[in-house]
């Protein structure tokens, strides 16, 4: 069956379906800027009804900060330079809201080339803009926040076992000029008693998701305590891709945390260790014949407090343990 051309009026009925229905903003203006019709999503994304619309200059709802790139655009496509444009700008509404829009503009020429009207094409990008700028406030805050802690975060990628620091991890372990670390460079940082706790086997078979790993490193701040987060990142099919750790120094938690440990250990008077010490100490001896226990009692204790007191019974007390601990430095020595 031979192709028949639609009729001139056919092609205009289709194309004023398409323009009055488009689902994004459609206007056609004249050679000085005048909308001559307009599209209901264009009445909406201006807030105004269509009637108002049509016949006004695109100057009057167009912010004034956003009209002059506008217009030097608007001008070359007049004088022949191009023959459309794009360009991101605000609408302002009546209520004065602001409407963030993307317009993509293209000349309509006549026979001889001339430029008769311009056809636009609007799309709200309002959602995308805000979205824009939650993303740039949130890195501005992870910014602040990377430069508030010591330490910095790395990647490995699975496939290549490519390694690399931030910046500020590389900083912070070799000073301010420092250029990134590799896996390497790293690695030999690491005090060699805690070898295995940056081990990343497990993170790279992709049998875990996510540990925390705590070792010393030596910086240019002498021997500090990281404790580094890893997360393994997977691709579509959930295989692993990618390992990123955020290494931060924790020494002073750690040393406080240690020193209470050591207080709870012992009692707080004379120093000796208590029965919760004891139980600690315990596990770490490692004599094949056993071990012998004193116990040791201060006869008359009881009259020492009743009759001078209980800072009495304290200071006899500390002179016990000291001289206890004098007969265990002579033994050793």
């Amino acid at each position: 069956m031979p192709f028949r051309s639609e009729s001139p009026e056919t092609r205009m009925a289709l194309f004023d379906f398409a323009f009055d229905h488009a689902p994004i903003g459609i206007a056609l203006v004249d050679i000085c800027g005048r909308i001559i019709r307009g599209n209901a999503a264009f009445a909406e994304l201006v807030g105004r009804p269509l009637v108002d619309v049509t016949g006004m200059a695109f100057a009057e709802f167009t912010h004034p900060e956003d009209l002059e790139a506008d217009l030097v655009l608007f001008q070359d496509v007049l004088d022949g330079i191009r023959d459309g444009y794009s360009i991101e700008k605000r609408y302002v509404r009546p209520s004065g809201e602001l409407v963030h829009v993307l317009i993509h503009i293209a000349a309509m020429r006549d026979e001889a080339g001339a430029v008769i009207r311009l056809i636009s094409q609007i799309q709200n990008v309002t959602h995308h803009k805000e979205y824009e700028r939650q993303l740039a406030e949130r890195a501005a805050q992870l910014e602040l926040a990377l430069e508030a802690i010591r330490g910095g975060f790395w990647y490995m990628e699975v496939d290549s076992q490519k390694f690399e620091t931030s910046d500020g991890l590389a900083q912070f372990v070799a000073g301010p000029a420092a250029a990134r670390l590799d896996l390497e460079s790293y690695l030999k940082r690491v005090n060699v008693d805690d070898g295995a706790s940056p081990d990343l086997t497990p993170l790279l078979a992709g049998e875990i998701d996510q540990a925390v790993a705590e070792y010393r490193l030596n910086t240019i701040a002498g021997e500090r305590w990281m404790r580094c987060d890893r997360r393994l990142l997977r691709d579509a099919n959930g295989a692993p891709l990618k390992i990123v750790g955020m290494a931060i120094d924790f020494t002073d938690e750690h040393n406080r945390f240690a020193d209470l440990e050591r207080t709870s250990q012992r009692d707080a008077l004379t120093g000796l260790l208590n029965r919760r010490g004891l139980r600690a100490r315990f596990s770490q001896l490692g004599a094949v014949e056993g071990f012998s226990i004193l116990a040791v009692d201060l006869d008359g204790f009881k009259q020492v407090n009743d009759i001078y007191g209980h800072a009495a019974g304290d200071a006899v007390l500390v002179e016990t343990a000291r001289r206890l601990g004098r007969v265990d430095e002579f033994e050793q020595a």
